[in-house]
């Protein structure tokens, strides 16, 4: 039986996770929806409200490391999780698991780059959504990126959005994949 408390066995932990992804097609997103192995407890890793991810308190400087632990991420009822087809790990996120920090437009789409290289097409099936604290009025916008996974997006980014957008009925409104998008009321 492989040991889990070795780094070296290539079976669990951190090496698991990098095999795993190795052998994902295409864009390197492998089905860890379709995985459903057993949970092997928690490992300390923590993406904090900045996006920056660390592993035992220490940012990992690698971009590589990160976009390779970000294709195998899934949330589940109980939390977040790194998935490879033989164990499950739980990890710890402060906000949402990435940030959205570019948008472009292509025809009448808006495209979204996250953190950790995923490109997302607003639309039906990756909506941006908007909420505001009733308190402070401050807006937290989000753009769906994969299967319960959303990215947060940089207020630099809401204020491109915010530049593109058209006043609908009160309310600042974006368009993309056929669907308009609230980003709040016009003050």
């Amino acid at each position: 039986m492989a040991d889990m408390t070795n780094p070296e066995d290539p079976k669990f932990g951190l090496n698991a996770v990098a095999e795993a992804v190795k052998q994902a097609p295409g864009r390197g997103l492998p089905p860890v929806h379709l995985w459903n192995p057993e949970h092997c407890g928690d490992i300390d890793i923590v993406i904090r409200r900045d996006g920056v991810w660390m592993h035992e308190g220490s940012p990992i400087g690698r971009k590589e490391l990160v976009r390779l632990f970000s294709t195998v991420l899934r949330k589940d009822p109980d939390g977040y999780h790194l998935v490879t087809p033989v164990e499950k790990l739980k990890i710890a996120v402060e906000d949402l698991p990435f940030r959205a920090v570019s948008v472009g437009r292509e025809g009448d789409d808006l495209i979204f780059v996250t953190d950790v290289g995923d490109e997302v097409r607003a639309g039906e099936a990756d909506p941006i959504v908007v909420e505001t604290d009733p308190t402070t009025g401050e807006p937290s916008p989000r753009v769906h990126v994969r299967r319960d996974l959303w990215a947060r997006i940089s207020r630099s980014v809401f204020y491109e959005l915010v530049e593109m957008a058209e006043e609908v009925d009160g309310r600042l409104v974006v368009r993309s994949g056929g669907h308009g998008f609230s980003l709040g009321a016009v003050a």
